[in-house]
């Protein structure tokens, strides 16, 4: 056959993920997540909230589940593999602990729990010219000012 230009290999590559993200993501649901079928479990169990490189190598021992692609998992295996991601803190559940564990910090009015209320970090990190993330001001200045003229 013939080899595309670059150009046009890009533009069909860009077709192409477009149409993938058209028809949305093709995988397996566990945990309340959509799972790429397309990549291997080790993986696609990475898209779950809450589950890392560890965490999933630690299931797929757990269940002794080779690390193939999630579409190749029998029905069995998808059950298991269901049930067993259960066991772990994930998803809304992690983020409702971890709101919950702020709300403890910041009822007993701990260092760190004035520190979130303030919007400033928690961890001893310097502030006097970095923290632009936890210390974002909203409007800018400019913005501000020229409002307060009218």
């Amino acid at each position: 056959m013939f080899a595309l230009r670059a150009s046009a290999r890009r533009s069909a590559n860009a077709g192409r993920r477009l149409l993938r993200n058209v028809q949305g993501v093709r995988g397996i649901r566990i945990g309340n997540t959509e799972v790429p079928d397309d990549k291997k479990l080790a993986y696609s169990l990475q898209h779950i909230k809450g589950i890392g490189r560890s965490t999933a190598r630690q299931i797929l021992c757990e269940l002794q589940i080779e690390n193939k692609p999630a579409r190749e998992l029998s029905g069995i295996e998808l059950e298991s593999l269901r049930n067993e991601v259960l066991n772990y803190n994930i998803g809304h559940n992690l983020d409702k602990e971890n709101a919950g564990c702020i709300k403890r910090l910041v009822d007993i009015q701990s260092y760190r729990g004035i520190r979130h209320v303030d919007g400033l970090p928690c961890r001893g990190q310097r502030t006097s010219t970095n923290a632009r993330t936890r210390k974002s001001r909203g409007t800018p200045f400019a913005a501000f000012k020229m409002t307060s003229h009218r």
